[in-house]
């Protein structure tokens, strides 16, 4: 039989470049060989791709004709996480190339990963969040954006006044288009409620601010195109007072439980409300869907879609699936046959 070439890229310029290494190291020690040649490409953050030694594990050749190369491949498998991967940009030179791809397509991968307009699909299909409020950073100033869309620029501090009017403390401040947690701060008073403004501004000029939820936070992951399923439902336990980049990634006190000990209707309907996000986003392939259960009330509170969530044999959206019946190796079969 035939194998199919099989192109895995990774890497990117995003600040999540390190994440999307060892995310694409799993994948290439667990395809399978028998069905696929595999070609691994690097992206490095220069944006300067590479073909992918990988018992070095590091970057080989430069490709000179990046076009060529990809022409020469049957399915393109993208672990990119963040800026200029999981937006909807390199998918787009997938569609151009006219090339079968594995996961979101370039409008649910733009969505998903703008959590602005995330916010605004889910308040269209009826999926309860936090309350936000969205500004934009314009040269010294900023620009605060009301439900309708109407702008209006403001100093910082009359921001800051018209936000504390609107949500309670604490709040979450993130960049719009940022993944993994990076340039998120929490504000519990005024003074750091404008620092976090200043420090998310760094990362995107479109920000969110978020009242904050108390309660569990859980993630669901969902696979399928016309036919999607839901795993069962985990739960982060963060070792620090919100689940940040370092908490993820380097504070190994941080852990998940899976499956979250959770009532079943509870459950049940999480994973129903998964199912809707990734639907209402126009998902195909692969997501992670995260939630918050509110403490003293039990309600479901959406957070936010992962459409290229981590992938390393620890991360929480394999994890899931093991723990729901499917193996990493033939997840990922799975997947690259939704292409």
């Amino acid at each position: 039989m035939k194998k199919e070439k099989l192109g895995v890229i990774f890497g990117g310029m995003s600040t999540e470049n390190e994440v999307s290494v060892a995310s694409a190291n799993s994948i290439l020690n667990n395809l399978d060989r028998e069905k696929y040649e595999i070609f691994p490409i690097y992206i490095g953050k220069d944006g300067i791709w590479y073909q992918y030694d990988e018992k070095e594990q590091k970057e080989g050749e430069k490709i000179e004709n990046i076009m060529e190369y990809l022409q020469k491949l049957d399915i393109l498998f993208p672990v990119l996480h963040g800026l200029y991967g999981e937006d909807g940009t390199i998918q787009g030179l997938f569609e151009l190339l006219r090339k079968p791809y594995v996961g979101c397509g370039v409008l649910a991968s733009s969505v998903g990963m703008d959590k602005v307009y995330t916010k605004i699909v889910f308040d269209r299909a009826g999926l309860k969040q936090a309350k936000y409020e969205y500004i934009k950073k314009h040269k010294e100033n900023y620009i605060y954006v009301d439900k309708q869309f109407n702008e209006k620029e403001l100093e910082l501090e009359k921001i800051v006044e018209k936000i504390i009017g609107n949500l309670k403390f604490p709040m979450f401040v993130k960049p719009s288009n940022s993944g993994s947690s990076v340039g998120i701060n929490k504000a519990k008073n005024e003074e750091e409620l404008k620092t976090a403004i200043q420090y998310a501004a760094k990362f995107d000029n479109k920000i969110l601010v978020e009242e904050g939820i108390e309660g569990r936070e859980v993630e669901c992951a969902v696979l399928g195109k016309e036919e999607v399923i839901a795993s069962c439902v985990g739960e982060v336990k963060s070792a620090e007072e919100f689940y940040s980049y370092d908490a993820k990634y380097k504070n190994e006190a941080s852990r998940t439980e899976i499956p979250a000990n959770l009532p079943e209707e509870i459950a049940n309907e999480i994973r129903k409300q998964a199912i809707k996000a990734f639907k209402a986003i126009d998902g195909k392939g692969l997501s992670r869907v995260d939630f918050f259960v509110e403490k003293g009330t039990n309600q479901i509170i959406i957070n936010e879609i992962n459409t290229l969530p981590g992938f390393t044999n620890i991360s929480m959206y394999p994890k899931l699936w093991e723990a729901s019946g499917i193996g990493y190796q033939e997840l990922l079969s799975k997947l690259i046959e939704l292409k």
